[in-house]
């Protein structure tokens, strides 16, 4: 029978509440130790849709998320877990190639661990991910002329109509809104947004931007928020202010 979480620690006081999904007892009962032993809270759930029902829980700060489950396969379970949460998710995987790495990330996979790898490796995978997704109440809420972006409800609105983003496009606006008017480079953005260092970005970035701007009411031919700047890269503009 699984653990359920504790109440929210909150990751500032050193500690957070974590869901392991994971159905290998060895792997599990290691992780749960560690973890443990880290000061986390730990919950964990050996199958799919017990793990997505659990992951709804309002005082979690994280999921471990095995991909190699015995009801649903993780990569789905992802992506049903993105369409009602979005509580920040590390995958476990044995897939190493860019291809399913990228995948996983464009479906809501805020970072990843590659099988086999340490209690350490993971622990601080955890810490990085917290403290990304952890804004501090002067972060909360970015304004650029009409658009409002709600970093802790992940929620997005443009002249007061909400705006209906898949995870990756409300982070890329996010991204771009809190640096406006900022030229920010395809590298620069693959490496903070998909957390992918490596060139080769070009066309994800261009196919988000594009889909981006047809959800902003504009076009590459007549963009308002959304700039590009001829080899160089994007930026994000006050209409206004141009």
């Amino acid at each position: 029978m699984p653990c359920l979480p504790h109440p929210r620690w909150g990751y500032r006081a050193g500690m957070a509440s974590l869901l392991l999904v994971e159905d290998d007892t060895r792997i599990r009962g290691a992780l749960l130790r560690s973890l443990t032993a880290r000061g986390h809270a730990v919950a964990w759930t050996a199958t799919g849709r017990s793990g997505l029902e659990h992951a709804l829980d309002e005082g979690l700060d994280l999921v471990v998320l095995d991909l190699g489950l015995p009801d649903i396969d993780g990569a789905q379970l992802l992506r049903m877990l993105r369409a009602v949460s979005s509580v920040p998710v590390i995958v476990a995987t044995a897939r190493d190639d860019d291809a399913s790495i990228v995948d996983l990330l464009e479906h809501g996979a805020d970072d990843y661990v590659v099988k086999p790898f340490t209690a350490n490796h993971l622990n601080a995978r955890i810490t990085a991910v917290l403290r990304r997704t952890e804004p501090t109440p002067r972060e909360q809420f970015l304004v650029v002329g009409e658009l409002s972006i709600d970093l802790r409800g992940r929620t997005a609105r443009l002249a007061g109509r909400r705006l209906d983003l898949r995870p990756r496009e409300f982070e890329l606006l996010a991204f771009l809104a809190a640096r406006p008017g900022v030229v920010v480079s395809r590298r620069e953005i693959m490496a903070e947004v998909w957390h992918l260092p490596y060139g080769g970005a070009d066309k994800t970035v261009d196919v988000h931007v594009s889909w981006l701007r047809r959800k902003l009411g504009e076009s590459a031919t007549n963009p308002r928020l959304i700039r590009t700047v001829r080899s160089v890269g994007i930026k994000l503009v006050e209409p206004s202010a141009e």
